[in-house]
């Protein structure tokens, strides 16, 4: 990587972080503090959750396609803008309605696509691995900071709502710093020939449409862990909002180690796909560990620990297989269709998460998500020869 690569990954990799930072940062509080609320069931703590994918679902690829034509900067602006609009009313919501709403109107700040294109148009091919690892690393640690912070700050600043208005801030430093740190990337190169024909054939490319499978999988995943893990950790191993540090500082910690020593390893596809289906089955095994983990702390320790590593691997990785299989004329397009599909992934783990709790409890949820995981496993061993293969014409000039 040149410096002018490793200045720009690390300017846009802080916007990104700052973003997602204040996105996660609810996760740890948002089921326990809805579960006070008045009327508040089963069902709406996942529709909560989840609510936020249908935004992302919307408008993930017009947004893409957007920053195609008209620059990627414009479009994340827009984006942050809608997200803090979200943050603010979700931190002066009374009630679950009006956090569900706000969630809903951070949803359609649906900018991940066009923000892992730039990070594309901003690297060379050589590069653009480990550019995407260095904002995949950033993410991880955001995610670990608001893992290990969440509940902290959620004490300090007056509960879930404080957490909300901290996040409106973060985002508006984001858009500064979007502006004045990240460089001008060069111009957009869709045209008048990457017409609806064009678009779609790169949107049904068989290796794009399994990472699209891939990103529904594990953002439901996360979505329907978050639904029951808070109230395993509180209920299942007597750990009360203070003490859960117990679990998520190692499980976070060793996943930030483990995605550390791997990404700059994945500089191949080879590589890169078999991280992906270890992490598949680290992932499956971890939830099946934390669904029988009821009065064990060793137990929910070890299934916490797979689960992020499993995690933090995949999220780091992925994107960067979607932006060396799709042309750069409509890369992003191709990554706001993988960002659409996480967020489809996100509404249906909160939905059904919801309704399964209500169902069958911690444990059963726990043990459903080992199931989808292990079975993604095997799509991704049956896929493996394909997404092996190299493509010409998607690679072809990119720079």
């Amino acid at each position: 990587m040149t410096g002018t690569e490793i200045r720009s990954a690390l300017a846009l990799a802080l916007v990104v972080g700052l973003r997602m930072f204040g996105l996660f940062l609810v996760l740890p509080v948002l089921a326990l503090d809805l579960q006070r609320m008045p009327g508040v069931t089963p069902w709406l703590i996942g529709v909560a959750l989840g609510i936020y994918g249908v935004g992302h679902l919307l408008l993930q690829i017009p947004l893409g396609l957007l920053s195609d034509r008209i620059g990627r900067k414009p479009v994340i602006t827009f984006g942050l803008l809608l997200f803090a609009v979200g943050s603010l009313v979700a931190a002066l919501a009374h009630g679950v309605d009006g956090i569900i709403l706000g969630r809903a109107l951070q949803g359609t700040g649906a900018v991940t696509g066009a923000s892992q294109a730039l990070a594309a148009d901003l690297s060379s091919e050589h590069s653009r691995n480990a550019v995407m690892g260095i904002l995949g690393s950033m993410i991880g640690l955001a995610f670990l900071l608001a893992m290990l912070l969440g509940s902290t700050l959620a004490a300090h600043l007056g509960g879930l709502q404080g957490l909300f208005g901290l996040t409106f801030v973060l985002v508006l430093v984001a858009i500064v710093a979007l502006w004045l740190l990240v460089p001008l990337a060069p111009p957009p190169r869709a045209h008048g020939s990457e017409g609806p024909a064009a678009i779609m054939r790169t949107l049904r490319d068989a290796r794009l449409l399994t990472l699209d499978v891939s990103a529904f999988v594990l953002h439901g995943l996360l979505t329907l862990f978050f639904v029951v893990m808070p109230l395993q950790l509180a209920h299942g191993l007597h750990l009360a909002v203070g003490e859960q540090w117990r679990i998520y500082v190692p499980a976070l910690l060793a996943a930030g180690l483990v995605m550390g020593g791997a990404l700059p390893r994945l500089r191949g596809l080879d590589a890169s796909v078999r991280v992906t289906q270890a992490s598949a089955l680290l992932l499956g095994l971890g939830l099946l560990a934390l669904a029988f983990a009821r009065g064990s702390l060793a137990l929910g320790l070890l299934g916490a620990i797979l689960f992020f590593v499993a995690f933090s691997l995949l999220e780091a990785s992925m994107p960067g297989l979607v932006s060396r299989m799709a042309q750069p004329a409509r890369r992003g397009a191709a990554l706001g269709a993988y960002s659409a599909a996480q967020f489809f992934g996100v509404i249906i783990g909160g939905a059904v998460g919801g309704v399964l709790l209500g169902a069958i409890g911690v444990r059963g949820v726990f043990i459903v998500g080992a199931v989808v995981a292990l079975s993604w496993l095997l799509l991704l061993l049956a896929s493996g020869a394909r997404l092996r293969q190299s493509a010409p014409a998607a690679e072809s000039g990119m720079g």
